[in-house]
């Protein structure tokens, strides 16, 4: 009984002992828990709308498909497709799609639209919204046109006026406010009209060549299993180049989607998290450097080192629940904004609601890194000796390497367990944790080093402010290494995002060049490409390509048919290559956007009579397949036999026209196609002015205008760049707070030096140029590194995963480096006031607090 109320009376000692010298002291770390908290706020903040994402997704999984499940296909059902059909109880509704060319007869302008041919009452989820609301029943019953909301406003059209798709003229019944699967960045690029599926081939565009999408909806019954039905039947389609698609698999797609950039924007808050523990560190530090006398005291009185370990760790962790907690709350009511930012890439509305696991993983991370990231100073309180009250020498005690080593490596296993359960793979967690190691330890050396380099080849023959700022970067209690390292990694998130988002939209930029296409003409049958040629030259133009493209799937690969290898589980081959219909063309040269790597091109002999062939690399890899390997193709029921000559790259990010399979000339001419045509048109003047003339003459011919392309590329480039750059904000911000922080919890350290070197005679603006000078280099430095990092991550990113040439932006020389430099001079500055304030007897009195 007596060692139980010991204890109990122990613990109730170390708590009071742990508030009562934080209502003294504790104030020092506010900044830093400032840290916490915003680091916190990043990650719940998108935890947060990330399981609310995928909850929306789940319950609107039927709304976003407006079906139970589909069956969609690139051609026309074949008898064994129709066969599965029937024997699900046929279909509820149907529907086809493609791209086409729609005129405003009105106006004469033209647009590249979205087709969608519907019969029955489709959608039977979700909401096909229209102004008029009655225009969404009324419209297959008056063959008319439900037209996308934004493309009238964009041509001035109301509902009354006409549209003209192919050869058909539809009356407008009503404007397309939403409808399932109309969403996204592809309605930017061709907007949505919907028509009557009975009126699709008065149009006209349903030709060889023509990309179409046939779909069969369904409605399930309540006892039918979805999963199994997906199971069963999907590889029977398969074999047919069909496809089912249960709600579920697309809820789940969609939200895989979203999900994997929303792992990216909790690495980058992650990251600010990871600063401000770094400045917990550093902190705690300097405090428990101040408090190791307190703690000597404590145990010339009786208590024991657990017990003195304790009442500062307590301390810690009450810290990092709170600013946990206030990051909790900051996070809840930052995520209130991603709807906002994320309008018009979201096929729906998400509401917002609360998250418990969001909430519980902040709470969790406030008090674990905290704790995590100042065990090792903590440690310091461990080994301290009650000699040391007696001892008037600075000894800080020493830690057990032991201790610190095993401190070390949990904090390690904690960064690489979070990034797994963020990225869910173990070789992507381990990636980031290198990737972090790497950039902390190349900003944590240059500081180092820098310090290192200063003290051994000192400036002696400097003035004394230069020489003193210097000085200071070594001092005692010096935080260089931290403010370097804060400053760095913010530095090398936002210049990163910067280099990146122009490596990417360089890659789909058009050469101002008259050699380069921006106009394509598609689906250009041979009987039309002479005329078509005639137009483009009598608008004083140049046909730049005249590219002819035959449809074909593989029959059999190696010796093994098509079929065979569908149906064999165990076949490790890419699926994709054994349903897709390609597109290739014949010719006997590479163009620019292709690097051969295996054989030659083109082939001057053929061995066996059979026909040569170049694969791209995907292909060939997908395929499984090497040099001299054997394939044979199916052409419109025409079988060919052929073999692989050559593999090469192929640069698919570059705004041309590319193909996974080439044939030579000489083979496939006779064979039935279609045209590609491509010319540069000088404005967008004369542009929609081909385009109305060429729309008129060829009315199933579709016009892509790559500057149109462009533009939307863009707009979604410079969204997804301010949506990271906003969370990468955190990682500045988070910097800047470690840098407050850092000078105030020194200021008692720099009060000493500064009434002392006032005492000797050092004047004020003295002391102030001081300051500002070693500011000055510690922005410097810090964002000088940070960008040289982001300059090389950058130059590794474009050569290795986006294969270009890297041209670095000038936004983060001209505004970055400047801007962080001279924030951090500021910050330095302002918190140097009480500093220049301090009258130099408060020393010679020992009246600091």
């Amino acid at each position: 009984m007596k060692n139980q109320s010991t204890s109990k009376a122990g613990i109730s000692w170390i708590f009071k002992m742990a508030w009562r010298d934080s209502k003294a002291s504790g104030k020092r770390l506010l900044l830093f828990m400032a840290s916490i908290i915003l680091g916190i706020a990043a990650v719940v903040s998108i935890q947060s709308f990330s399981a609310n994402l995928k909850d929306n997704i789940a319950l609107q999984s039927k709304a976003l498909m407006g079906a139970d499940f589909l069956i969609d296909s690139d051609k026309p059902p074949t008898p064994k497709v129709q066969a599965i059909i029937d024997s699900l109880g046929g279909v509820d509704a149907k529907g086809v799609s493609f791209p086409s060319m729609a005129v405003f007869p009105r106006s004469g302008d033209t647009k590249l639209v979205s087709i969608q041919g519907i019969q029955g009452a489709y959608p039977f989820y979700g909401e096909l919204e229209t102004v008029p609301l009655n225009a969404a029943g009324t419209y297959q019953k008056t063959n008319g046109a439900l037209v996308d909301a934004t493309l009238m406003l964009q041509f001035g059209v109301n509902v009354g006026d006409s549209i003209k798709i192919g050869n058909s003229l539809f009356p407008i019944t009503g404007s397309l406010v939403s409808a399932p699967g109309t969403g996204g960045v592809g309605a930017s690029i061709a907007p949505p009209i919907w028509i009557p599926f009975k009126s699709i081939e008065e149009t006209g565009l349903i030709q060889i060549g023509s990309r179409v999408g046939y779909d069969f909806y369904f409605v399930a019954d309540e006892q039918q299993d979805l999963e199994e039905l997906d199971r069963l039947v999907d590889p029977m389609l398969d074999v047919e180049g069909a496809d089912l698609d249960t709600h579920l698999s697309t809820g789940q797609r969609l939200g895989r989607n979203y999900e994997n950039f929303g792992k990216f924007l909790n690495l980058v808050a992650f990251i600010a998290l990871l600063l401000g523990c770094v400045g917990i560190a550093s902190s705690v530090h300097i405090y428990i450097k101040e408090k190791l006398s307190s703690v000597a005291v404590l145990k010339c009185l009786g208590a024991t080192r657990k017990q003195s370990f304790f009442i500062y760790l307590i301390q810690i962790a009450g810290m990092g629940f709170v600013g946990g907690f206030l990051g909790v709350l900051t996070g809840l009511v930052l995520q209130q904004s991603f709807p906002l930012l994320l309008q018009g890439y979201l096929p729906f509305e998400v509401e917002i609601s609360f998250a418990p696991q969001a909430v519980s993983v902040g709470l969790i991370l406030g008090v674990l890194m905290s704790v995590l990231f100042a065990l090792t100073p903590l440690l310091s309180t461990w080994f301290v000796s009650p000699l040391q009250v007696l001892r008037v020498q600075d000894d800080n005690g020493k830690n057990s390497l032991t201790s610190r080593f095993l401190v070390l490596l949990a904090i390690m296993l904690f960064v690489f367990g979070f990034a797994y359960w963020l990225l869910g793979r173990l070789n992507y967690a381990l990636y980031f944790v290198l990737a972090i190691l790497m950039v902390f330890a190349v900003l944590g050396g240059t500081a180092i080093l820098f310090m290192r380099l200063v003290k051994r080849y000192f400036p002696n023959s400097w003035g004394f402010t230069a020489r003193q700022s210097l000085l200071n970067l070594f001092r005692p209690n010096n935080q260089t290494a931290v403010l370097i390292l804060a400053i760095g990694v913010g530095t090398f998130l936002i210049s990163t995002l910067y280099f990146t988002k122009d490596v990417l939209l360089a890659k789909t930029s058009l050469e101002a060049s008259e050699k380069a296409p921006n106009l394509i003409l598609m689906d250009v049958q041979t009987e039309q490409k002479e005329h078509a040629e005639n137009s483009i030259k009598s608008s004083g133009l140049e046909v730049l390509n005249n590219i002819p493209i035959i449809t074909m799937r593989v029959q059999q690969i190696k010796e093994r048919p098509v079929r065979e290898l569908i149906l064999d589980t165990t076949t490790t081959m890419n699926k994709w290559i054994l349903h897709h219909e390609f597109r290739v063309t014949y010719r006997d040269e590479l163009v620019s956007s292709e690097t051969s790597l295996e054989g030659t091109w083109p082939v001057e002999k053929t061995p066996n009579g059979l026909i040569p062939i170049s694969l791209a690399e995907n292909v060939a890899q997908g395929a499984q397949v090497n040099l001299g390997d054997k394939l044979i193709f199916n052409v419109q029921g025409v079988l060919m036999e052929t073999y692989v000559a050559n593999i090469r790259t192929v640069d698919w990010a570059r705004m041309q026209i590319n193909f996974s399979i080439l044939f030579p000339s000489g083979i496939l001419e006779s064979a039935p196609q279609f045209h590609v045509l491509t010319t540069n048109v000088p404005d967008t003047g004369t542009s929609a002015s081909l385009q109305r003339q060429l729309v008129k003459q060829f009315p199933t011919v579709s016009i892509i205008d790559l500057r149109q392309v462009l533009s939307v590329i863009e707009g979604i480039l410079n969204k997804i760049s301010w949506v990271i750059n906003f969370m990468a904000f955190f990682s500045i911000l988070t910097g800047i707070i470690v840098l407050i922080g850092s000078v105030r919890t020194s200021k008692y350290q720099r009060i000493k030096e500064s009434v002392l070197l006032r005492t000797l005679g050092a004047k004020s603006k003295q002391i102030l140029r001081i300051t500002a000078l070693e500011y000055l280099y510690l922005g410097l430095l810090g964002s000088g590194i940070g960008l040289v990092l982001a300059l090389v991550g950058s130059f590794l990113l474009a050569k290795f995963v986006f294969q270009t040439a890297f041209i670095p932006s000038w936004p983060p020389f001209v505004i970055v480096l400047p801007v962080i430099t001279l924030l951090v001079l500021l910050i330095g500055l302002f918190n140097s006031k009480t500093v220049l304030q301090s009258p130099p007897l408060e020393v010679l009195r020992k009246e600091i607090n």
